[in-house]
């Protein structure tokens, strides 16, 4: 099942964070770069707003302000510092990132390049804070790219959900509007000429039963990517049978061949605890691991192993011959499993986007690339440098795979090994790796041990620069750059793996949304479709024997059957997604006359008043199941259809005396599945009760 994935506000938490590490970076450093509290203060606070107008990219609400004026503004703000007060000119990569946001391409490179004259004037390391401005540009921009895609994602799932209902629907239209349609106008057609010619009824006939048949084939396959029905009808069986039953979901559906296989196995398993009849509980469980869907169905009505695998060996040939696995036997506690596996197989939706992950991905290399180079420059040329150089490129490389493929799985270990044990060859030029050490611990290990050692790598550096002899200023930059590179590789990695989670839920939801879109078609077919062409068979073969002999009644006959026709025809719309068009008075005068003409005296007895339509609706739908059972698995000579009204709620009962007593209890059909979901959409319930020879169909719901 589908996990609440953390959405947009999550990622804009994440940049908040790094944007407020840059600030406190400039704010920390402030008294060492200028003279006086005052112009310290100064110094700190221009920082500081020019980072804060950097939100401005970043909250949704201040969308309308985003321009070139906050590019302006941030300039303003930086030059400031940097010029009249000593800032370090990497807050101008503040300046030059927000020009890329700004789409000002042509005004960031000027940036960068301005930072560098600055600190040449200055005399300072032009290639080390030309460096950290570039990075500095390109993290700010990218960090903010990142939380747009999470945005993105998040939006779009509800409409990506919508599409796919629609593609399914749209495809399922096509699917039975080329066989069912095409039927139905057949037989609206022949009806009509029979009504002059009752002797060519017999066309028709043929016609209804091949379409009644593929009505029924197309319900199976369109059931056949869920395990929900089957679940719903043994539920609902076991509840008859006064089993206590739990039912614990944990695959991901569409399941194709997998679930009519699995459905299989869970109707002959449920018809198994019952026609023991001695379980008092009952487990059907689903789970879901590298693709492989496990159903297991537990209960303690089985004495001995022999007893429970009766009546199995069909489904265990079946999964073993798709390539699955089949097991039963008793547990320690003496309740009896049965387990099936089947292969999930390819499931028909995209893979999640990779642009957030190269984006983040070229970002991290970026970042990686930079101080690699920075800590380069701070090693002699001899033959240390060589050493150095592997060693960056070694752990660069592996930092990459790991942010991208997630490998090496114990990568921080080997990272925390990377960071500190070549500081006493490589000096202060390998400290700044422990930031990436930090940022991996974020991400890797949850919160409450990534806190306390991304500490503990804090204090590391910091004992490395002292034991090194930096100079305090030097200590605290290094130890705060240590969190700040951190806090930068965790949020490239964690805002691509948000945009990745959501994109993968809104799949998810696409399945889930296309899964029912078939689920309702089948139920449509099931139980609106196959009513309709049940009774029109039902009425040919009467009028296909009348024609010989009673020409006027034949006619009759043939007169209903082209108003079944027109009926079935607004069934086959509702199951491609339109309408149901249905009346619980309508459903009982059609009941009584497809009854009696079946040669079922039927009794009804109406006694509730108007009802809302999709209440109608529903009670109609479970008389038409009724009706078509007693014609497909009764032998009925009496049917009692009542209905009648407790306050606020309805009952619909429909009785008949066709249950032989003697004839063992069968698995559920999909009906009493289709008609348990659609009554437990408007909170109601149904009942299906044998008692001696008669059998007893009852719904309740609210009005």
């Amino acid at each position: 099942m589908a996990e609440a994935v953390p959405g947009p506000r999550v990622a804009r938490a994440v940049v908040g964070l790094v944007l407020a590490s840059f600030a406190g970076i400039y704010v920390l450093a402030a008294p060492a770069r200028t003279d006086g509290a005052v112009q310290a203060g100064v110094a700190a606070v221009l920082a500081a707003l020019a980072l804060a107008l950097h939100l401005v990219w970043v909250v949704p609400r201040t969308r309308r302000w985003r321009g070139g004026w906050v590019v302006l503004a941030q300039g303003l703000l930086a030059y400031s510092g940097v010029l009249a007060f000593g800032t370090s000119v990497g807050l101008l990569g503040v300046v030059a990132g927000s020009a890329l946001l700004a789409g000002g391409a042509p005004i960031a490179m000027p940036v960068v390049v301005s930072a560098a004259a600055i600190e040449a004037l200055r005399g300072g390391a032009t290639a080390d804070v030309t460096i950290t401005c570039l990075l500095t540009g390109l993290v700010v921009y990218g960090l903010v790219r990142l939380a747009d895609r999470v945005d993105d994602a998040a939006a779009a799932r509800l409409p990506l959900t919508m599409a796919a209902a629609a593609r399914e629907r749209l495809r399922i239209a096509a699917e039975l509007n080329r066989g069912l349609g095409d039927g139905l106008a057949v037989i609206l057609r022949g009806g009509r000429r029979a009504l002059r010619h009752p002797e060519e009824i017999g066309e028709v006939l043929d016609v209804a039963r091949t379409s009644l048949n593929n009505a029924r084939a197309a319900a199976v396959d369109l059931r056949s990517m869920s395990l929900a029905p089957e679940a719903s009808a043994a539920r609902a069986l076991l509840d008859a049978a006064g089993v206590e039953v739990e039912v614990r979901t944990g695959h991901s559906e569409p399941l194709g061949p997998a679930g009519a296989l699995l459905a299989t196995v869970l109707r002959e398993a449920v018809t198994d605890v019952v026609r023991v009849d001695s379980a008092k509980s009952c487990l059907i469980e689903t789970s879901e691991d590298a693709g492989v869907v496990r159903l297991r169905v537990v209960n303690d009505g089985v004495r001995t192993a022999v007893q429970g695998e009766e009546g199995l060996a069909r489904a265990a040939e079946r999964v073993r011959q798709a390539g699955g696995t089949f097991t039963t036997g008793l547990g320690d506690d003496g309740r009896f499993l049965v387990e099936a596996t089947a292969d999930a197989g390819e499931r028909a939706v995209g893979l999640p986007g990779q642009a957030a992950y190269r984006l983040s991905v070229t970002l991290l290399a970026a970042v990686l690339a930079g101080f690699s180079v920075k800590g380069l420059l701070l090693i002699p040329w001899g033959p240390l440098w060589p050493l150095a150089l592997g060693g960056f490129v070694l752990a660069s490389v592996l930092q990459l795979l790991w942010a991208s493929k997630g490998w090496p799985k114990g990568w921080w270990l080997l990272l925390a090994v990377l960071s500190f044990a070549p500081v006493p060859l490589f000096g202060k030029a390998w400290l700044g790796l422990a930031g990436f050490l930090a940022g991996t611990l974020l991400v890797a290990l949850p919160r409450r041990a990534a806190v306390p050692l991304v500490a503990a790598t804090m204090a590391g550096v910091g004992a490395g620069a002292h034991l090194l002899g930096l100079g305090p200023a030097a200590l605290v930059n290094y130890v705060i750059s240590t969190l700040v590179t951190g806090l930068v590789v965790y949020g490239l990695v964690m805002l691509a793996r948000l945009v990745r989670d959501l994109r993968a839920a809104g799949e998810e939801l696409a399945r889930a949304a296309a899964v029912q879109e078939r689920l309702r078609a089948a139920r449509d077919l099931h139980d609106l479709l196959g009513h309709s062409l049940a009774a029109i068979l039902l009425k040919c073969e009467l009028a296909r024997r009348l024609a010989a002999v009673d020409a006027g009644r034949a006619r009759a006959e043939i007169a209903d059957v082209a108003a079944m026709a027109e009926q079935a025809a607004a069934d086959l719309r509702a199951a491609t997604g339109g309408e149901a068009e249905l009346s619980l008075d309508g459903e009982l005068r059609s009941a009584q006359s497809v009854l009696t003409a079946a040669g079922v005296d039927v009794e009804t007895d109406a006694r509730h008043t108007a009802l809302d339509g999709p209440v109608s609706a529903v009670l109609s739908t479970v008389l038409r199941e009724a009706v078509t059972n007693v014609l497909r698995h009764s032998a009925a000579t009496r049917c009692v259809i009542v209905t009648e009204q407790d306050g606020d709620t309805v009952r619909l009962r429909v009785e008949n005396d066709g249950r032989d007593p003697r004839a063992p209890r069968t698995a559920p059909g999909a009906g009493i599945g289709n008609l348990t979901t659609r009554l437990a959409a408007l909170g109601g319930t149904l009942t299906a009760s044998p008692s001696e020879n008669h059998y007893r169909l009852e719904a309740r719901i609210p009005r």
